[in-house]
């Protein structure tokens, strides 16, 4: 019987994009953040949703790209 482990490695080009797109993902919540508290914008609670998605996601991308992408 065989064994093989499960070895997730990414370059280091990769590793860099996916941290790119995990800051401009905290970019992009910043923005929505900061529109959700202007009243006359409909949907505050959606968009405070939407931004904590956001945040949440960045957060994930950048743990992948330090942890597995050699980043940093």
């Amino acid at each position: 019987m065989i064994r093989m482990s499960l070895v997730l490695g990414l370059a280091h080009r990769t590793g860099i994009r996916l941290a790119e797109v995990g800051f401009l993902l905290l970019l992009f919540a910043g923005v929505w953040l900061a529109a959700a508290q202007i009243p006359r914008f409909k949907f505050a609670a959606a968009r405070m949703i939407v931004a904590g998605l956001a945040l949440a996601f960045s957060g994930l991308l950048l743990i992948i790209a330090t942890h597995w992408g050699h980043f940093g």
